[in-house]
């Protein structure tokens, strides 16, 4: 007889809360793992916990992640459908950039994510989620605004980090948080396009 093993991401969790894989778990409050919609069709992908978020062991709580939320509101997307996520699950001293040791040591728990989540669109905020999931150079200027073929089918779209967006307040026309607006109402068209596709499929 067959026996199928079901792991989870609160098993992954679970698992990763001891990790000691790079220095920066000895200065961390909370492990941060992420949160949400475990089959999310939609899954968004940072830099590293924040201050409060390292307080609170929840991804995007903070300034820039209320604003996240209220960019998914103005397309009709609820927090609670997507799964949020960081590249390193530990917050790096001042809030730095995670160093590229810190990010391979984190690899594995992201990749294992990203498998058991599964969804049809990943969304990188800013540069350090865009260069590691692309293994890219290009800045988000650039990259930003266009979806990427990547492994198992999944589509993967750069957008500004909120907290760009929280440094750039300006709403003109060409502005980050113009753009952004522009950004998020093609992840929503395209979700409805991947969605009817995988209903006929």
């Amino acid at each position: 007889m067959r026996t199928t093993i079901s792991f989870t991401l609160d098993d992954l969790a679970s698992l990763a809360s001891d990790c000691r894989r790079c220095p920066l778990a000895g200065g961390r409050t909370n492990l941060v793992f992420g949160e949400g919609n475990p089959h999310a069709d939609l899954m968004l992908i940072g830099e590293a916990p924040g201050e409060t978020e390292d307080q609170t062991g929840r991804p995007f709580v903070g300034r820039a992640g209320q604003l996240l939320t209220q960019i998914l509101k103005s397309v009709e997307i609820e927090r609670s459908e997507v799964y949020i996520t960081n590249v390193v699950k530990c917050r790096p001293p001042g809030n730095r950039v995670p160093t590229k040791a810190e990010m391979e040591a984190c690899w594995d728990w992201l990749a294992a994510q990203i498998a058991l989540v599964n969804p049809l669109i990943i969304v990188t905020l800013g540069n350090t989620p865009t260069q590691k999931i692309l293994n890219t150079t290009e800045g988000i200027t650039a990259l930003r605004g266009r979806f990427f073929a990547w492994k198992g089918g999944i589509e993967v779209f750069p957008m500004f980090h909120p907290s760009f967006l929280l440094r750039n307040p300006s709403k003109k026309k060409g502005s980050p948080k113009y753009l952004t607006w522009l950004d998020i109402q093609a992840v929503k068209e395209r979700l409805e396009v991947l969605r009817s596709r995988n209903r006929g499929s």
